[in-house]
């Protein structure tokens, strides 16, 4: 009876573990290999705008997908990802009241897959997410 109780636990446990895990790629810049991840507790998908209604804009997809909407107001489909240690903890810097991460994208028309990283930021005071300091959007715990 013992043992296939713990046969049946340990069975559950492998099928359940990934189900928990945490999505880490690993990916090549210029500055080398980077890990990303689009899961860093806070709700950073969605869309963030210039000055809070207007363009250029960025829209990030759960599945780490989106589209990067540069200056002159072209928009590049991407991919994107926080960046984080192999286990997909995130790295970042904390703050007073705020953390920074590092958001890494590149844009999907490219054969080379060029990443480019942009300054993420969160202000917990604020309740505000920006990216590259202009484009923002508002969160709630």
């Amino acid at each position: 009876m013992a043992k296939s109780a713990n046969l049946l636990l340990l069975s559950i446990l492998l099928f359940a573990t990934p189900t928990f895990a945490q999505k880490v790629e690993k990916i090549m810049a210029k500055g080398g290999a980077h890990y990303i991840t689009t899961n860093i507790d806070y709700p950073i998908t969605g869309t963030y705008l210039l000055n809070g209604d207007a363009e250029p804009s960025v829209q990030l997809n759960p599945d780490g997908t989106g589209v990067f909407q540069l200056s002159d107001l072209s928009k590049i489909n991407m991919d994107w990802g926080m960046e984080c240690f192999e286990n997909g903890t995130p790295k970042y810097q904390k703050g007073f009241n705020y953390a920074v991460y590092s958001l890494w994208y590149k844009n999907k028309a490219e054969t080379d897959g060029n990443w480019t990283y942009a300054h993420f930021s969160i202000h917990f005071q604020k309740k505000k997410m920006f990216i590259l300091g202009d484009r923002s959007k508002d969160y709630v715990d």
